[in-house]
């Protein structure tokens, strides 16, 4: 297995990739794909540098979004609904001249749901990393009641104006990222945001007659003390062509960021 993450490449996440990931100048080959990453809450496209590099070595183009209130994004959490981040990946797609592998990373697995029940001819590849994989008319907040042993529902509240959520300070690492050294994990929290509120209790739509069609693939994290592996199994079974392991937390773009790039290289082929 190789080394975690080390935190000279967490240094450099937060020093230089607070961006997102500009087009490469050359025409890709007919053989390349575009990749467009989509972060968790509470963090921002710098959660996918490393990712995002090795994907970008392979020949692939790779965008790598801040959604609204996350990242250099400044848009006050009031602000936030859930057609915002929809309205700001549909225009993504609707940039690129061919179909698209999205990604999801937990809570905005519900984000690519329905930006795929709205551009189906833009997607060729469906994949959630452990993220909300839910069925029409279903929210975060249902998906999370009575999921047990989540050390990210045990400890999350909402602040006082019900505008923006948070899981408690001394148990981030805990529920996130427990497999890196808790040095890096420190630095890595002046970049980690208020998560904008209204977004979490949007009732997904979707159809089986468009987003149902659409190839699906699953990267369960066995070791998740966010969203716990029963309740991924739950949420992906019977809906996807094929699931991926990895024995990581909840963010393996930070503990395993090479096998996360192999697998997202391996969806495609």
């Amino acid at each position: 297995m190789k080394k975690m993450f080390q935190i000279s490449s967490l240094t450099l996440v937060f020093l230089f990739s607070m961006f997102i990931h500009a087009h490469p100048t050359e025409v890709p080959s007919k053989k390349s794909k575009t990749y467009v990453l989509v972060h968790s809450a509470w963090l921002g496209a710098w959660q996918w540098q490393q990712v995002a590099k090795t994907l970008e070595a392979a020949g692939h183009t790779v965008i790598t979004p801040d959604l609204a209130g996350h990242g250099i994004d400044k848009t006050p959490a009031s602000d936030i609904t859930m057609e915002t981040y929809v309205n700001q990946l549909v225009a993504i797609l609707d940039s690129q001249q061919e179909k698209v592998v999205l990604v999801g990373h937990s809570f905005n697995g519900i984000t690519i749901s329905r930006v795929a029940e709205l551009r189906p001819k833009k997607i060729n590849r469906l994949v959630y990393l452990t993220a909300f994989l839910l069925p029409n008319g279903a929210s975060f907040y249902d998906a999370v009641q009575g999921v047990p042993d989540s050390k990210a529902v045990e400890h999350f509240f909402l602040s006082e104006d019900q505008t923006q959520a948070f899981v408690k300070a001394e148990e981030m690492q805990n529920a996130f990222a427990h497999d890196i050294p808790a040095e890096a994990f420190n630095q890595a929290k002046a970049y980690i945001v208020p998560e904008p509120a209204a977004p979490l209790g949007y009732k997904l739509e979707v159809t089986d007659a468009v987003f149902g069609k659409i190839p699906k693939y699953y990267i369960e994290c066995t070791a998740d003390r966010a969203i716990p592996i029963s309740a991924q199994r739950s949420m992906y079974e019977g809906k996807v062509k094929k699931v991926f392991t990895l024995n990581s937390s909840h963010t393996p773009n930070f503990s395993q960021p090479d096998k996360l790039a192999a697998i997202l290289l391996e969806v495609i082929q």
